[in-house]
């Protein structure tokens, strides 16, 4: 019998949360979840449809009803995986928390995503310092019946196996292009700016803000330009990069990024709200309530 379903934190010590890893894949505990963690989802889930109108991409919002995700209760990974393998060969699995690199990798490049089986407490509505089931499920999975993007998250998982034999610099330069694209990531539509990425659309007020605040610059995408630029993992960002489409993302991908990273190693980043003289602006922020440090 396998054993019950652990709930792995970050934990809380004098210098802030510190990660903890886990690796165990597992079964989703459907039936232990509590009426409090259904009308957490139910909460969640109706504030960020609601919010997401005009603002997420529409492929996004289609994907979610492709699915039949809905606020009733959380939903079952088994029945979305019959509606995600048929579409584009990935299937959910089950985790217990914050997976290390290297197996993260592993289970994208052979079109697995975890997910975490359990979700935030009521009082942590508007933010949770670590992904939960609403961020993995609500935020990441709608996408991957995107055929085109699905390929890129494999692509992306197979380049961070290679990466990780490579050097630990090149696994930042591969982090922060998943943190700008995957997690943080806008595109350019006929209707103008949309989100993609997880991290904002799991959040109501990174939504608003992404969009619709002039204080973060909205600039083009490129790759080298990414990848060289730092991020905020504790303030909303200071930067967001547009892409023009999902096929934008894949031709950025097929390239083998050895050379790449080399070339990378012997320039200096870029800090996180940096506008370069070459950059495709769509908006230059005022840069209003910025932090001078913590860039990551």
């Amino acid at each position: 019998m396998q054993p019950a379903a652990q709930k792995v934190e970050h934990q809380l010590t004098d210098k802030g949360y510190v990660p903890v890893y886990t690796t165990r894949v597992i079964e989703q505990p459907w039936a232990s979840y509590t009426a409090a963690d259904h009308q957490t989802w139910a909460t969640l889930f109706q504030r960020q449809r609601e919010l997401l109108v005009g603002r997420a991409a529409r492929e996004f919002v289609d994907n979610q009803q492709r699915f039949g995700m809905s606020a009733d209760a959380i939903p079952k990974f088994d029945e979305l995986n019959r509606v995600l393998r048929a579409a584009t060969g990935w299937e959910l699995i089950g985790v217990e928390g914050l997976l290390p690199e290297l197996t993260f990798f592993e289970h994208l490049a052979a079109r697995r995503f975890p997910v975490t089986w359990w979700i935030r407490k009521p009082e942590q509505l508007d933010y949770l310092s670590e992904p939960d089931l609403f961020h993995d499920l609500f935020g990441h999975v709608p996408l991957l019946l995107n055929p085109v993007f699905a390929d890129y998250m494999q692509a992306y998982g197979a380049g961070g196996v290679k990466a990780a034999a490579i050097a630990p610099e090149a696994l930042v330069n591969l982090t922060r292009l998943y943190w700008y694209t995957v997690e943080f990531g806008l595109i350019n539509t006929d209707e103008g700016l949309r989100i993609y990425g997880a991290g904002i659309v799991s959040s109501k007020g990174e939504s608003i803000y992404s969009l619709e605040s002039a204080a973060p610059n909205r600039i083009g995408f490129d790759l080298e330009r990414v990848m060289r630029t730092r991020y905020r993992i504790d303030t909303y960002q200071k930067t967001y990069f547009v892409i023009d489409s999902y096929e934008q993302l894949m031709e950025a991908t097929r390239p083998d990024f050895t050379p790449l990273y080399a070339r990378l190693a012997q320039q200096p980043s870029h800090a996180a709200g940096d506008v370069l003289a070459c950059d495709k602006v769509f908006q230059r922020g005022s840069g209003e309530g910025w932090l001078d440090d913590g860039d990551v």
